[in-house]
């Protein structure tokens, strides 16, 4: 028995001494949350470690030349595209070619003309356009998604994906092995019979990055025969459509895109199913030139664990400094880091009208008592405060003086920013900002505003909640 318990403890010291350097190295970016691991391990060696492996990861290597490989068709296809669509810049103002600057730098993506974009703010019609869009495919089908419920609307788009299959279309369907846990063998077997590609993602190449529960793909991502595309908040299941009693009323943003836009959101898919399935979607096919053409300047950015750029952090904070005149946020979580606090903060101590609309009692509670622990220094700044009341909101939504807007999958939290992979679409239009205002406006018709006389008067009870929850925030 004393043998055992001293090999044991060998063992136990040995992995914690070999996790020290990772830890160094894969949190030096969080100096705070680096003692906090190390801690952890050095304390408890065995249990220490086995938490690191598990939630402690949050950068993966993927390799570039694979991304380089993945973008070799896009990058000859877009600049034509821009010589035959030509938009002046000037007709960018100069917030919007501020940010288009950043968003550039930071993403690797350069904004396109000639997009046309349409809010889609209704699932029913959401679900419609998607599956109207699949049913004239004439060459691929391409889907990623979080989740996807083996559910009466999760079946219904999957035998349409079916038949589709049938016809002799490619069709290949990623799907977070998390996110999706309820699919099971008999639910996806159809589909494979049917020659359907399935795959699940796989965040990294390392076996210590395959076990983390970190590193989820949080894309919804539909792009049919490379010409017309979706994104935006919704998933694949019932409770989309209102139909989960406890939800009720879901309220949530989507997009569909045509123009160059689209071949974007294909380059992202492309990257993320090379990952899953080692299958290169490299051939100029997969990058046509669009054969709808918009107005609309716009470009499709992407973010994960695997860059070393924070894009939609950096877009977020570069945004809300930014601002003049009015900020509306949209957000299903709202758990940020603090320099998107203090971002917050500074736009309404400078006369910015900052208005942040959260889902209230129909989301996580432990998530609700996290961001309520802002609330204090955020009224105090003067910043507007809301939560939803009429059901689940799940949009991720941010626009900035009505001229410039992000729609996409990344809530305003630091598992959206820093481990999630997220995609969402930069929308330099005034017709488009104005009415996410608009759609803003109605749905705090259906919210409550914290008021600072009330909200300054709750108990000690709800104080401490509220500090014990956010201790998780890092991971929520």
């Amino acid at each position: 028995m004393q043998t055992v318990l001293t090999l044991f403890s060998i063992f136990g010291y040995g992995l914690t001494f070999a996790l020290l350097p990772v830890v160094l190295l894969t949190k030096k970016k969080q100096p705070v949350s680096t003692v906090a691991w190390l801690m952890a391990i050095v304390m408890m060696p065995i249990i220490g470690a086995l938490l690191f492996v598990v939630f402690g990861i949050n950068r993966v290597d993927r390799r570039l030349r694979n991304k380089q490989a993945a973008t070799k068709n896009l990058s000859r296809a877009l600049p034509e595209l821009a010589r035959q669509h030509h938009l002046d810049h000037d007709h960018l103002d100069e917030t919007q070619r501020q940010l288009k600057r950043l968003a550039e730098r930071i993403s690797g993506t350069r904004a396109t003309v000639g997009n046309r974009v349409q809010l889609l703010i209704n699932a029913q019609r959401t679900f419609d356009e998607i599956a109207a869009a699949i049913l004239v495919a004439h060459s691929t089908i391409h889907l990623e998604y979080y989740i996807w419920q083996p559910d009466k609307l999760g079946t219904q788009l999957r035998d349409l994906l079916i038949d589709k299959a049938r016809q002799g279309i490619q069709v290949r369907f990623l799907y977070d092995g998390i996110g999706s846990g309820r699919l099971t063998h008999r639910f996806l077997q159809p589909m494979r019979d049917a020659g359907v590609q399935v795959a699940s993602f796989v965040p990294g190449q390392s076996l210590r990055e395959r076990w983390s529960i970190n590193l989820r793909s949080h894309r919804k991502i539909v792009i049919v025969d490379g010409q017309v595309g979706f994104t935006g908040g919704m998933n694949v299941g019932d409770e989309y459509l209102g139909l989960n009693p406890y939800f009720g009323r879901w309220r949530d943003t989507h997009l569909r895109l045509h123009g160059p836009t689209v071949l974007q959101l294909q380059e992202v898919f492309a990257i993320d199913w090379k990952y899953a399935t080692a299958e290169e979607l490299t051939g100029a096919a997969f990058y046509p030139q669009p054969n709808q053409i918009g107005s609309v300047y716009a470009q499709i950015v992407a973010s994960g664990p695997d860059e070393e750029n924070d894009a939609f952090h950096g877009l977020m904070f570069a945004a809300i400094n930014t601002a003049q005149y009015r900020i509306s946020l949209a957000t299903s979580y709202f758990v940020p880091p603090p320099s998107l606090v203090s971002a917050l903060e500074c736009a309404a101590q400078r006369g910015v009208k900052t208005r942040v609309l959260i889902s209230g009692p129909k989301t996580y509670w432990t998530t609700l008592l996290a961001a309520r622990s802002y609330y204090d220094s955020l009224i105090e700044a003067g910043v507007e405060i809301y939560e939803y009341q009429a059901g689940q909101l799940h949009s991720k939504t941010l626009s900035i003086d009505g001229c410039w807007s992000l729609v996409g999958t990344p809530n305003f939290d630091a598992r959206s920013l820093f481990l999630n992979f997220e995609v969402g679409a930069v929308l330099y239009d005034r017709s488009l900002a104005e009415q996410l205002e608009h759609q803003f406006q109605e749905d705090l018709s259906d919210a409550r505003q914290i008021e600072a006389a009330a909200w300054f008067q709750r108990s000690i009870w709800d104080r401490l909640q509220e500090s014990f929850c956010r201790m998780f925030s890092p991971i929520l």
